[in-house]
């Protein structure tokens, strides 16, 4: 009987996120780990849900994406992304951006291929262009702002790069490319003949005047570009696993072909909800920012109130915290303070890096939660300053 597995798994590791969550449920932990919203979906998309079901929209789908999804789509990138958009040329509907991420990369990649990734980065990049066959190659993001070193990004690019992976706004950092970073990437890419490949899943959630803005949308950049986006972040439906890839035609019919085999297709009655959330009055996305922004500001209150050092995110719905007043020897030993001690998760920040020792002072907390779970995460953090002095008082008396 074989005992050996794929190579390629050697080179990652399971989830610490997930992991987290499963730990912080085991412990009663508040979870503020993983970035999904523990509040309702919003009611009229769930009674839209409801009616796809009674319906009977309850076959397969065209492998691709059902019709009027992908016509609410093309119209809602045409409007908000500025990037022009045919929903039978342009338009690939996923199993969430997760899929929609490595059907991409599957697509363009061949043996020998490089790709750049920034760091810090969300978790599944590595893994994903390794499952690909290519190698990736980090640029740091630094603080202060996490802003890339345009000599580092130039040193990256090689003959074998074929993409560049581009996430704004950023999780984990919550930074929002500026329109001088993104022209950067943007020269680089043409120069090099790359690809561009950008997760733009928190595109509507950027806070203090930031404005996000899709790096297709610039000059020569539509044709080498594959942008993801999806409802997961934006409707708080994260169960759901609905996203879409829009590119080029020559892309599309690469990524449909992957995606055919990968998953078939997404869930038919929850794409004609989706078509609805598409067309969801400008007022919502005012409202979606307005709140989380008042949620960013009690977590990030709470962190600083509990002594340690943590800046304001641009977008997405996280904080990045440095837990080097903490005293602990790395990031897992502090989050692991705070989890069993405190009674709050959070991930350590080494597990979005490809160099470890950049994270290691860092965790990262989410506010994607309810004003109660919040408050909850209010309370217990208050009391680590005095946790830690029971704890040094006890290592003390030993």
């Amino acid at each position: 009987m074989p005992t050996d597995v794929s190579h390629k798994t050697r080179f990652f590791t399971e989830s610490v996120i997930r992991e987290m969550t499963r730990r912080a449920l085991r412990a009663g932990a508040v979870n503020l780990a993983q970035g999904f919203p523990d509040f309702p979906a919003p009611a009229e998309l769930k009674e839209a849900a409801k009616r796809a079901i009674d319906e009977d929209y309850n076959q397969y789908a065209i492998t691709h994406g059902s019709p009027n999804f992908r016509r609410a789509i093309a119209d809602k990138v045409r409007a908000f992304n500025r990037l022009d958009c045919d929903p039978d040329r342009n338009v690939t509907v996923t199993c969430g951006a997760t899929e929609a991420m490595i059907a991409s990369l599957l697509a363009v990649i061949n043996p020998g291929d490089e790709v750049i990734i920034f760091e810090p980065f969300y978790e599944n990049y590595g893994p994903d262009v390794i499952i690909a066959g290519a190698t990736p190659r980090y640029v740091t993001l630094r603080d202060p702002g996490f802003s890339f070193d345009r000599a580092e990004l130039e040193a990256a690019f090689s003959p074998r790069t074929k993409a560049i992976i581009v996430n704004t706004p950023n999780n984990p950092a919550g930074k929002v490319f500026s329109g001088a970073e993104l022209d950067t990437i943007a020269v680089l890419c043409r120069r090099h003949d790359t690809l561009a490949i950008t997760d733009e899943i928190y595109e509507h959630i950027v806070f203090d005047g930031a404005r996000h803005v899709s790096l297709a949308s610039l000059p020569g950049m539509a044709e080498r570009t594959i942008t993801i986006s999806g409802l997961s972040k934006t409707y708080s439906v994260t169960g759901w696993r609905l996203a879409y890839v829009v590119a080029s035609a020559w892309l599309t019919d690469a990524v449909r072909k992957v995606h055919d085999f990968l998953t078939v297709g997404a869930p038919h009655p929850l794409q004609e909800a989706g078509a609805y959330a598409l067309r969801m009055p400008e007022s919502f996305y005012a409202e979606l920012a307005a709140m989380y922004g008042r949620k960013r500001a009690v977590l990030h209150k709470a962190l600083v109130g509990a002594g340690l050092e943590c800046s304001m995110p641009a977008g997405a719905y996280y904080l990045i915290a440095d837990v080097g007043p903490m005293g602990f020897a790395d990031d897992f030993a502090a989050a692991e303070f705070l989890l069993e001690e405190v009674g709050v998760a959070a991930v350590p920040g080494s597990s979005f890096y490809r160099h470890p020792e950049l994270g290691r002072r860092k965790l990262r907390f989410t506010f994607s939660k309810s004003d109660e779970t919040l408050s909850l995460a209010v309370e217990r953090l208050a009391t680590l300053q005095e946790k830690l002095r029971m704890t040094r008082r006890a290592r003390a008396a030993r």
